[in-house]
């Protein structure tokens, strides 16, 4: 009975949850909408009507408004509106969000006054170029700095400006290595020699440069280490120079040497064991007695060991049969992300000893791979940083190995069996009481799921459990109705 039912500890998040819900009836809708104590993400909805979108627009309510400003689905009227709002928040939300917008919405916001607002429409790549051109005179050089890291593709006229800007900064994210969107920009040839002289575009721009054998040796010496890497990997790089740089104080140096196919094998076996050995605890590196950019050069040298893992070495990519057995990772790695490997080098590598060279390998040739072995990748995955993303999701499971699953001794491999939609009633409830909070999370939406189990899930101690399991489309309506009635709605 519903009496007996018990009450969400955070309701709060299940009603955040029930604004997601795609299965949320209209009328319900309205009644969320009316609701004034919460974060507002109803105003997201995809399905919302004029008459709604009206009355969150004369609220005057925060988050609802904010929401709402960040809905990509509103009628152009609705956000020329928002756009003349005194709240620059909103306007900056909105900025952030709206999509395919007529041209006077940009031209009202690209004289904003608030920073915020222009910045975000720095990094949108819908704006006409002509209103984007303006924001490289924009008087505010964060501004002008997001959109040098931005819009690599702008028109040379627009790239010239923000190479040559005044401050710094934007003349540093307008010349980098590293850039916000693909295809990286290319400076002008003639900018390229007083881009070298510059500190701040010098690491950026020694890979566009020439490399005559003065300017190499002269660059060998600079004191930033990002230049000296940048030199590592020029196609152009003397041996003498390149040998040079084997023996770089910095490892991050030493690892683009490593990498580069001319390299000889001999020296390359010593950088790795070099790197290998030299490897501290992060932790000894904070104790220090450092200054910024010291500081900031031992914890790079420290990540060269991750980076010895995770490199991409097109080259090997592009001939992978020799490196099947090489005994750096990233060169199997590298390997493994051929597509044209012949059967027996693929499971060469789907059997590897490294998680990752197995997962490369895995989702490169999925056709090769069986059930039991993306079972085995999946299991084994290890991945080099965090990440939502497992191997499980790009192969699909027989309903047999997911019901075997669901009793399995790992919580990871728990949280599969709800991917099998028929799931039997008595899994599907097991799951929901399990002791690990992924596994509840992972169950909460299943379409198996009695009633009451359900209302256990809505009452869970952990808010993203309840907070998924009211978001689930498969969630009955009167359990909808009796949630909002609790809140009062």
């Amino acid at each position: 009975m519903a009496d007996d039912a018990p009450t969400p500890v955070h309701l709060s998040k299940v009603l955040d949850g029930l604004a997601e819900n795609p299965a949320l009836p209209a009328s319900m809708v309205c009644r969320l909408v009316g609701y004034r104590r919460g974060s507002g993400y109803v105003a997201t909805r995809a399905d919302l009507t004029l008459d709604l979108i009206e009355e969150i627009l004369t609220s005057g309510h925060h988050w609802l408004l904010h929401s709402l400003a960040l809905n990509p689905r509103l009628p152009n009227t609705v956000r020329m509106r928002l756009a003349a709002h005194n709240d620059p928040a909103i306007r900056a939300a909105l900025a952030a969000r709206a999509r395919d917008a007529p041209r006077d919405l940009y031209e009202r916001l690209i004289d904003d006054p608030d920073t915020r607002v222009r910045s975000y429409l720095a990094e949108r790549d819908d704006v006409p170029a002509d209103l984007l051109a303006q924001l490289a005179g924009d008087p505010d050089p964060q501004v002008r700095t997001t959109l040098a890291r931005w819009w690599t593709q702008a028109p040379e006229t627009v790239r010239r400006i923000l190479l040559t800007d005044p401050v710094g900064e934007v003349r540093a994210a307008a010349c980098t290595t590293y850039y916000a969107r693909s295809p990286h920009p290319v400076p002008p040839p003639d900018l390229v020699t007083g881009l070298l002289a510059d500190p701040v575009t010098r690491a950026g721009a020694v890979r566009h440069a020439i490399l005559t054998p003065e300017l190499a040796a002269r660059l060998a010496g600079d004191p930033d280490h990002q230049v000296r890497r940048q030199l590592a990997e020029h196609p152009q790089l003397p041996p003498p120079v390149r040998d040079q740089l084997t023996d770089d104080p910095s490892a991050n140096v030493r690892v683009g040497i490593f990498g580069r196919r001319d390299t000889p094998e001999p020296a390359r076996h010593r950088i790795f064991e070099d790197i290998q050995q030299g490897e501290r605890p992060l932790t000894d590196l904070l104790d220090d007695e450092l200054d910024d950019d010291a500081l900031l050069q031992q914890v790079e040298d420290h990540m060269a060991l991750a980076e010895l893992r995770c490199l991409r070495l097109d080259w090997v990519t592009a001939d992978p049969l020799p490196h099947l057995s090489s005994p750096y990772i990233c060169f199997r790695r590298s390997a493994a992300r051929s597509r044209t490997l012949p059967a027996d080098a693929v499971i060469r590598l789907l059997n590897d000893d490294d998680s990752g060279v197995r997962t490369t390998m895995a989702t490169h040739a999925p056709h090769l791979v069986d059930p039991a072995t993306a079972e085995r990748i999946d299991r084994e995955f290890q991945p080099d940083k965090k990440t939502n993303w497992r191997p499980a999701d790009d192969f699909t499971f027989p309903p047999q190995t997911l019901r075997r699953l669901a009793t399995d001794p790992d919580p990871r491999m728990r949280c599969l069996a709800p991917r099998d939609e028929d799931l039997p009633v008595e899994l599907a409830e097991r799951l929901a009481t399990d002791p690990e909070i992924v596994v509840r999370h992972a169950v909460a939406g299943h379409p198996n799921l009695p009633v009451h189990v359900r209302r256990t899930l809505l009452a869970d101690p952990n808010e993203w459990v309840a907070h998924a399991t009211a978001a689930a489309p498969t969630l009955p309506v009167p359990e909808m109705d009796r949630l909002l009635t609790l809140a009062g709605i």
